[in-house]
């Protein structure tokens, strides 16, 4: 018989807690750790799990949102069983405040301000050029972490298209301008053009909203930096054109 004292397992997950305020329309979402690290879990509510069609759902919420890589997007992990919660998706730990709770408690900052049409523009862009599809995007749904405040933007995919159509980034745009008008109304600062921009974004006609994300982009910028854009995109148009044109039968063929 051996006289070692026999070996101590460290447990793998510790301190799970239900984040009841971050919860989704079909998920519950938990922080814990794992080997003592904070991570964030995400696991369907008990009267869907065991349900095929909404298994298949997390799973393939899974698929499309592993590979994703973007600084204003929470990142995804795993996707493993875990101890009385089941199957779970696991991101980084991105604990912080909703815009929602800053809306609710009028803490909205002129830098939270700055981040939506910086940060979270780049969010909403890298989503639409990865075709994904995605529930509206809401103020609970844009987190502001704890300690430097970084953007990040949760529930961001569910499926993958061939490509988006006019009316889902035209709804992306919609719902981007409800949002800031919210967190508009919680800061002190007037913002007269953040105003008109996110009326526009509101519109009832579609027609007479922002087209693109890039136009609402520009929309943003002042006249200096709008010039410089306009400038960059001159450029990289007529460098197309001059390719196609190189590449084309109308090219002069060279005499010998």
């Amino acid at each position: 018989m051996s006289d070692n004292p026999p070996v101590r397992t460290e447990q793998k997950w510790t301190e799970i807690e239900h984040l009841p305020e971050w919860d989704e329309e079909f998920y519950h979402v938990y922080t814990a750790k794992k080997h003592g690290k904070w991570l964030m879990l995400k696991t369907l509510r008990p009267e869907y799990k065991g349900v095929p069609e909404y298994e298949k759902m997390i799973e393939k919420e899974f698929e499309v949102r592993y590979n994703l890589a973007h600084p204003h997007i929470i990142m995804i992990n795993d996707f493993e069983e875990v101890p009385g919660l089941g199957m779970c998706i696991i991101t980084d730990d991105v604990y912080g405040d909703s815009l929602a709770k800053l809306i609710k408690e009028k803490k909205v900052t002129d830098d939270h301000i700055y981040k939506l049409h910086h940060q979270l523009l780049d969010a909403l862009d890298y989503i639409q050029t990865k075709h994904l599809a995605h529930h509206p995007l809401n103020a609970s749904r844009v987190i502001f972490t704890e300690n430097i405040g970084n953007l990040k933007l949760i529930d961001v995919g569910f499926d993958q298209k061939s490509f988006l159509t006019h009316a889902d980034t035209s709804e992306d745009i919609y719902n981007y301008g409800v949002l800031l008008n919210e967190a508009l109304d919680a800061v002190e600062t007037p913002h007269p053009k953040l105003r008109r921009i996110a009326a526009r974004c509101v519109n009832p006609d579609p027609a007479k909203r922002f087209p693109t994300l890039n136009s609402l982009r520009l929309a943003f910028a002042d006249k200096r930096e709008r010039v410089l854009y306009i400038c960059i995109i001159v450029f990289l148009l007529a460098m197309i054109a001059l390719l196609l044109w190189l590449n084309s039968s109308l090219r002069p063929v060279p005499t010998v």
